[in-house]
């Protein structure tokens, strides 16, 4: 597999990561705000929004798989070991990518049952056109269209991580 082409540029992305770091700073001023990176993917993507955040926050990390390849199983494992008390605290997911909605949809409700003070989600892409399951970011970057995305966190097969820029994949 190669890349076709890039998507988003690595200017592009700092420019809305930026952005959204100032809009959560507003948004969760004085509150304890506590950021969950789905990993692998969002790890790049939580790393650059939290040093844009301007007021204090903890982070912590679920791991969610739910693709082998290029494709999405249908089935999603989670591993779910936060060690915050999470009723105290404003939940933001930081997510790599909104597709199916199914590990999200997952996610959300066992975030759900810890009775957190409030719970968004912030995703860096979404494919609207893949959605199986009703679902909506509160925050997206950016929307595109249905394509196989790799850089900035997104992988396949582990590799393409490490781009600084967000490619297709043939």
């Amino acid at each position: 597999m190669n890349i076709r082409g890039t998507i988003v540029k690595q200017e592009d992305i700092a420019l809305k990561v930026r952005e959204a770091g100032r809009l959560i700073s507003e948004e969760y001023a004085g509150k304890p705000l506590l950021l969950i990176s789905v990993l692998k993917g969002a790890f790049i993507f939580l790393a650059d929004l939290c040093r844009e955040i301007t007021i204090p926050c903890e982070i912590g990390f679920i791991a969610a798989k739910s693709y082998s390849g290029t494709e999405s199983t249908g089935n999603v494992s989670v591993a779910f070991n936060l060690k915050q008390d999470l009723s105290k605290f404003h939940i933001l997911v930081v997510e790599d990518i909104l597709d199916t909605g199914r590990t999200l949809s997952k996610l959300l409700g066992l975030l759900k049952s810890e009775n957190p003070l409030s719970l968004k989600v912030i995703t860096l892409l979404d494919k609207p056109e893949r959605r199986v399951v009703s679902l909506e970011a509160d925050y997206t970057l950016f929307t595109i269209p249905d394509l196989f995305a790799v850089g900035y966190g997104l992988d396949c097969d582990e590799k393409y991580r490490n781009l600084p820029y967000i490619a297709e994949l043939d």
